[in-house]
């Protein structure tokens, strides 16, 4: 994985604006409460008149399709998310884990200069970072063409 360190600048933006959004729904998902949907009981009076679309709708049952798939949804999210975290080397697993998938997400100098064993320069700090999420976009196959040349 030394090629990962040789991307341009641009390039590693892109990867870690990209891994942070998925890590940022992460953190959305498994730690914010899942609101059901309800249907409305009331009618609504429209002056306009009614016509035939062709459709039928189901309010009743489009809810309730949202409310037991959703969660199944945001759930295996967070699973792939973690099997993707776990396969990634100690340090970088480290790192991703502290920074990102706690409840309370810390700054960076907090975890480099606080929570790595040793602690680690800033640059180095960098590099890791760099490393693991250009590997979670290889394994969670988010689109990024310059890094897909790479393999």
């Amino acid at each position: 994985m030394k090629c990962i360190d040789k991307l341009p600048a641009a390039v590693k933006k892109e990867i870690r604006s990209a891994i942070e959004n998925e890590l940022e729904r992460y953190h959305i998902y498994k730690y914010t409460l899942f609101h059901d949907r309800e249907t409305s009981t009331t009618s609504s009076i429209s002056d306009t008149p009614r016509s035939f679309t062709g459709t039928t709708s189901d309010q009743t049952g489009n809810v309730a399709v949202y409310n037991v798939d959703e969660p199944a949804r945001r759930r295996a999210f967070c699973e792939r998310l973690e099997q993707a975290v776990e396969r990634l080397p100690r340090k970088e697993r480290f790192l991703i884990t502290e920074r990102y998938m706690k409840r309370d997400m810390p700054f960076d100098y907090a975890v480099y200069s606080l929570l790595m064993d040793p602690p680690v320069a800033e640059a180095t700090y960098s590099k890791i970072k760099n490393r693991a999420m250009a590997m979670l976009a290889l394994m969670l196959d988010i689109p990024i063409a310059e890094l897909k040349r790479l393999i």
